[in-house]
């Protein structure tokens, strides 16, 4: 765990901000801020990876030609 630190709050034009310390950075552009009790908890959005995205979608319903038909050359074509 890291240490605690002290930082400075400020106006940043209607809202309250505070410089976030290197060593606390997070893993992500967008956070989502909660507030229990007293304490704010500041959490990294992290974005789905392909697996998650991939395991919602659904059966795929189309029919696909069979594989020697796939490869057969073009049909003569003018141009």
């Amino acid at each position: 765990m890291l240490p605690e630190r002290y930082v400075s709050l400020f106006r940043n034009g209607r809202n309250q901000a505070l410089r976030i310390p290197r060593e606390f950075e997070l893993p992500a552009g967008k956070a989502i801020v909660r507030k229990d009790g007293d304490k704010l908890i500041i959490e990294p959005v992290r974005t789905a990876g392909l697996l998650a995205v991939l395991a919602t979608l659904g059966d795929i319903e189309a029919t696909f030609p069979d594989m020697d038909e796939a490869l057969l050359p073009p049909d003569n074509v003018e141009f």
